[in-house]
C-alpha cells in the first residue's frame, strides 16, 4: 500500500474526528440550552434599598464615528448619580480626543460624574485602560462596553441585583443584540453566528454549571472579582477570556441573562471583520495555551473540564479545517487511483454525519433568535455561513498558530462606521496584504478540485470544494473590494 496516500487518508481522517468530536459538544451544549429555556424563567431580583457605587468603563480608541453615541448612552443609564462613575477610556491620537472631550464636559454640566481619562501612551492596550482605570474610581461593580454598544437606560439596574443576591458572583453577562444586522449580507452572517454562541453556548454552559466567559463588553464585574483573580493581564488579546477562567478557577460564580439584550453594531466590512476575528481567534489560542494545563489540574468535575478543553480550543477549529481542504484536492485523485482506499472513504461518509450536530446546533439558534418564523430559509443561509466561515480558515489558522507559538502582535481594535453621517472617518485595518492573494488563489485550487471530481464523476468531495470554492472567492472579493 503506498505510503503517501496512505498518510493522506489518516491525516484527513483524524481531522475529520476532531470535527465530529467538535460537533458532539456543540450538540451537548444544544441539549442543555433547550432544557434550560424548558425550565421556569429566573425571577429578577428585588432592587436593593440602597444601590452599590458603580464604574461604567469605556475604552476608546480612535473612534470618532461612534465615541459621541456610546457616551451618550451611558450617561442616560437609569440609576442613582451619586452612585455612579462613567469614565471615558480615550487612548485616541486623532478627533475622536475632541469629541469625547465635549461629550464629557457637556454631561459633566448636566451633574453627571463622568471623567476622561488619558494615558501618556497606550501600554497594555485595553487591558491596560481598565487596569488603569481601576485606579481611578472607587465603584465596587464595574461595568464595560466597548466603543459601539448602546446600553439601555436599565441596564444596571437589570444586573446589579444579581450581585446583591450572592456574595460568591463575580460577572453578570449579557446578551449582545445588533443595531445594523440588516445592514448587508456580511452583518447578517456575522449575526448569525453570535447569536448561536449567546443563545446556546453562553445558556447551555451557564445552565450545566461549566466556565463561560466574560465577552469583554456588555457585562458588570465585581471588583473584588477581578482583584482577587489577579487583575487585567497584558499578555493575550482577550483579556476577557483569561480573566474569565481566572476567576471561575478560583471559585467565582459567573451569570448569564440571554433576556437582557445590549445592542452594538456589527463590523460592516471585511477588514474589519478580520480584524476582529484575528483577535478572537489568536486570543483564544493564547489564553487556551496559558490555562489548558491549569484547568486540567484543577479539581473540577471531568465535564467541566472537557467543556472548557472545547472552549479554549473552540479557534483550533479552524486548523483542522484549513488542513482538511488543502488535503482534499489531492483525495480526489487518491480516491480515483487507489481503489484499494474505497472502503476507507466509504466509513469515512458516515463520519459525515457526526457533522448534522452543527446543523441542530445553528438551527436551535436560528429558531430562538427568529419566533416570528423563517425556517425555511435556514438551509441556504446555513450554508452560506458555513462556505464564508470556511473562506476565513487561511486568515484565522493564521491567528491561531502564532497564539499556540506564543508570538505577540499589537491590539488592533475592531473600528466601526457608526450610523451617523456627521463625522464619518473610514478606518482601515490593512489593505491588499499577500493573504489575501493566497485566498484568491485557494479559490481557484479548490475551484480545480471541483473540476477534478466532476471529470473523474467522483461526487464525494463535491460539496466540500464547492463551499470551499465560493467562500474563499467571497473573503477574497470583499477583501478587495473593501480595501478600495
Amino acid at each position: 500500500m503506498p505510503l503517501l496516500p496512505l498518510l493522506l487518508v489518516a491525516l484527513y481522517g483524524l481531522c475529520l474526528l476532531f470535527i465530529v468530536c467538535f460537533s458532539l459538544g456543540q450538540w451537548q451544549l444544544t441539549r442543555l440550552a433547550r432544557r434550560a429555556y424548558a425550565a421556569p424563567p429566573a425571577l429578577l431580583p428585588p432592587a436593593p434599598a440602597e444601590w452599590p457605587r458603580v464604574t461604567v468603563q469605556l475604552p476608546i480608541y480612535n473612534e470618532q464615528n461612534v465615541v459621541e453615541r456610546v457616551i451618550d448612552a451611558t450617561a442616560a443609564l437609569d440609576y442613582p448619580a451619586d452612585r455612579l462613575h462613567i469614565q471615558v477610556l480615550d487612548d485616541s491620537t486623532d478627533a475622536t480626543i475632541g469629541l469625547a472631550a465635549a461629550r464629557v464636559a457637556h454631561h459633566t454640566a448636566q451633574g453627571l460624574r463622568i471623567s476622561h481619562v488619558r494615558r501618556p501612551n497606550r501600554e497594555g492596550y485595553k487591558a491596560g485602560a481598565l487596569r488603569h482605570g481601576l485606579e481611578e474610581t472607587d465603584g465596587e461593580f464595574i461595568a464595560i462596553f466597548d466603543a459601539d454598544f448602546v446600553p439601555t437606560p436599565d441596564f444596571l439596574r437589570r444586573t446589579i441585583p444579581y450581585f446583591l443576591q450572592d456574595e460568591n458572583v463575580g460577572v453578570v453577562q449579557t446578551r449582545w443584540g445588533h443595531l445594523n444586522q440588516e445592514e448587508s449580507m456580511l452583518t447578517r452572517l456575522q449575526a448569525f453566528g453570535l447569536d448561536a454562541h449567546f443563545l446556546i453556548e453562553q445558556v447551555g454552559r451557564t445552565f450545566a454549571g461549566f466556565f463561560i466567559n466574560f465577552n469583554g463588553t456588555g457585562g458588570v464585574w465585581r471588583r473584588s472579582c477581578i482583584a482577587d483573580a489577579g487583575g487585567w493581564h497584558t499578555d493575550t488579546l482577550t483579556e476577557d477570556l483569561d480573566l474569565s477562567y481566572r476567576a471561575q478557577l478560583r471559585g467565582w460564580r459567573f451569570v448569564y441573562r440571554p433576556e437582557i439584550v445590549a445592542p452594538a453594531e456589527l463590523p460592516a466590512v471585511m477588514d474589519a471583520l478580520k480584524s476582529q476575528q484575528f483577535r478572537w481567534t489568536k486570543g483564544a489560542a493564547e489564553t487556551a495555551r496559558k490555562h489548558l494545563g491549569t484547568v486540567w489540574r484543577s479539581q473540577e468535575p471531568l465535564a467541566t473540564k472537557l467543556q472548557a478543553s472545547f472552549h479554549l480550543l473552540n479557534s483550533s477549529v479552524y486548523v483542522v479545517i484549513m488542513l482538511m481542504a488543502l488535503l482534499s484536492v489531492p483525495l480526489v485523485f487518491v480516491r480515483a487511483d487507489y481503489r484499494e482506499f474505497r472502503l476507507v472513504f466509504q466509513l469515512a461518509s458516515v463520519f459525515l454525519l457526526g457533522f448534522a450536530p452543527l446543523i441542530y446546533y445553528y438551527y436551535t439558534a436560528w429558531r430562538l433568535a427568529r419566533p416570528q418564523g423563517g425556517a425555511q430559509l435556514y438551509p441556504g443561509f446555513f450554508l452560506l455561513f458555513l462556505s464564508v466561515s470556511m473562506g476565513l480558515a487561511l486568515h484565522n489558522s493564521r491567528a491561531v498558530i502564532l497564539g499556540w507559538l506564543g508570538q505577540r502582535t499589537p491590539f488592533v481594535r475592531t473600528p466601526k462606521a457608526g450610523t451617523t453621517t456627521k463625522t464619518k472617518r473610514r478606518y482601515r485595518t490593512g489593505g491588499i496584504g499577500p493573504l489575501v492573494v493566497i485566498e484568491g488563489l485557494l479559490a481557484a485550487y479548490f475551484a480545480f478540485g471541483l473540476g477534478a471530481g466532476v471529470y473523474f464523476g467522483d461526487a464525494g468531495l463535491l460539496p466540500f470544494h464547492t463551499l470551499l470554492t465560493f467562500g474563499f472567492a467571497a473573503v477574497c472579493y470583499y477583501s478587495v473590494r473593501h480595501a478600495r
